[in-house]
Parts: C-alpha cells; sequence; structure tokens
C-alpha cells in the first residue's frame, strides 16, 4: 500500500446509483458498449452482514454489473429500507455514486481510514465471498470510495460477466 493512500491500486469498478437501473443499462450500452448486464434483482443486505452508520443494516437493492475493459461497471437501485443509497438519491438523485479499489490489505486500509479520520458509513459482508466497505467523501466532493476484498467464487463470478460483456 502506498504510504499517501488508503488503499493503492488501479480503480476496478465505477458505479452509479440510479432510480431506473434498465435505463442505467441502456444508457451505458449505448454510450460505452457495455454489454452483457448481468442483474441481480432484490439483493438482500441483512443486519447480520451489514451495517449502515454504525447500526445494523436491512435493505434490498437491485444491482446490475458488466464491463468496459477490465473495469466493472456497477449500478445499484435501492428497492426497499435505508443505506447509503437512498440517501445518495434524496441528495440529488440519480448519478456517479462510488469507485472501488481491492487493497491488498483490507483491515490495514480500513484501519488507516480510521486513523486518518476518514468515516466508513456502510460496509458488509457478502457470504465470506466479498468483504465491502464505503468511505465517506462528501465533504470533500467525492460520495464515495468503496473498498473490497474479494474471495475466489466471486471472482470466478466477476470473471464469467467479464466474458459475458465482451
Amino acid at each position: 500500500m502506498d504510504s499517501t493512500s488508503v488503499a493503492g491500486g488501479p480503480v476496478t469498478q465505477i458505479a452509479w446509483v440510479v432510480e431506473d437501473i434498465a435505463a442505467g443499462e441502456q444508457f451505458l450500452k449505448t454510450t460505452m458498449g457495455a454489454g452483457g448486464w448481468m442483474r441481480m434483482p432484490e439483493v438482500h443486505f441483512g443486519p447480520q452482514t451489514c451495517v449502515y452508520r454504525g447500526e445494523p443494516a436491512d435493505f434490498t437493492a437491485h444491482i446490475s454489473l458488466s464491463y468496459s475493459g477490465d473495469t466493472q461497471l456497477e449500478l445499484i437501485q435501492p428497492v426497499r429500507g435505508r443505506s447509503i443509497y437512498t440517501e445518495f438519491l434524496e441528495r440529488g438523485g440519480s448519478g456517479l455514486h462510488h469507485v472501488c479499489l481491492e487493497p491488498a490489505d483490507f483491515e490495514a486500509a480500513l484501519k488507516d481510514a480510521a486513523a486518518r479520520g476518514i468515516p466508513v458509513v456502510q460496509q458488509g459482508d457478502m457470504g465470506g465471498q466479498m468483504r465491502f466497505a464505503y468511505l465517506d467523501g462528501a465533504a470533500s466532493g467525492v460520495p464515495f470510495i468503496e473498498l473490497a476484498e474479494i474471495g475466489p467464487n466471486m471472482r470466478l463470478f466477476f470473471e464469467q460477466i467479464k466474458k459475458d460483456a465482451q
């Protein structure tokens, strides 16, 4: 990890929060050539595995994934419950929500963020195959930076989506 950054490495994902996931898919297909979208409806983030603003979370979102080259594209449409996604829509509507980095050491990156006073506003674990944490950059004019730790089965799933997008 670069000593000047919480998480070194390239951006691996660009994500938008939208009110209409189908419209987002179509727009990114038309403008970026992003096809082969893998839509996952009603993804539940529950209180056993997700925290939102320090409290157990309970929300659902439609999620759709594709790729542009090696960069994953993600669309998130909140469906139910409170999350940083619903907050974002309430603040200003659909738009660019976060970029994702995959630090070599997820725990060290979280500790570094805390030491620098950068709050984690939402974090979770997706069945042991992916851990994520959103760093809040709103005070600096940057919505969120996501840190992710991707397990082997999730990595294989992402690789299949990437193949389908080509």
